[in-house]
């Protein structure tokens, strides 16, 4: 593994980092603070929320389309990398490219629903954390969401979850020490 692969994994998966946070901004938007639908409808299985309250469709849709409109500022911003710019170009994309930026921001919400839901079942509740499961479920989600679209070496996902996950903790630790965050993890 070069350092040229871990800038690799930290360039690849910006627009889903980006989407992950995106439901926390847009829910205070007062535009869109009135569209706060639940992803279930405020339905129950075996008893529990499947969700809950905290996982909308405004999330999810703003968070798709950030990882589209971040993906597309990459492909335009990749041209002006020097070097760095060739090696951006081995990912293997079987299908239109701007559509695995749509794919990153839908799969981070993805992943973080599911774990919402194995959480509403364990009787975690809402905001506590669950580790390592908080941390890795938009990772895991968006890269299982790409695997369709783009193809790349498996060395490439195991740093996009090692560095993520890296990221992940350390801004909580930023956010928890500059009162942005309740917990530190």
């Amino acid at each position: 593994m070069s350092f040229n692969d871990i800038l690799y994994a930290l360039w690849f998966f910006v627009p889903a980092g980006f989407a992950n946070a995106t439901p926390i901004i847009v829910a205070k938007w007062p535009l869109l603070r009135a569209w706060q639908t639940p992803l279930d409808f405020g339905y129950s299985y075996r008893g529990k929320r499947i969700f809950g309250d905290s996982k909308t469709w405004r999330g999810l849709i703003c968070a798709a389309i950030i990882g589209l409109v971040m993906f597309a500022l990459q492909q335009k911003l990749a041209t002006h990398l020097g070097g760095f710019s060739a090696y951006l170009q081995t990912a293997k994309y079987t299908s239109l490219p701007l559509l695995t930026g749509l794919l990153l921001g839908a799969g981070a919400l993805v992943g973080d629903a599911t774990e919402s839901f194995f959480k509403r079942q364990r009787n975690i509740a809402p905001g506590h954390s669950w580790f390592p499961f908080d941390q890795l479920d938009y990772i895991i989600g968006a890269c299982l969401l790409i695997v369709p679209v783009v193809v790349l070496p498996f060395k490439i996902y195991l740093l996009i979850v090692l560095s993520w996950l890296f990221l992940h903790l350390f801004f909580t630790q930023v956010g928890y020490l500059l009162h942005l965050r309740e917990r530190a993890v």
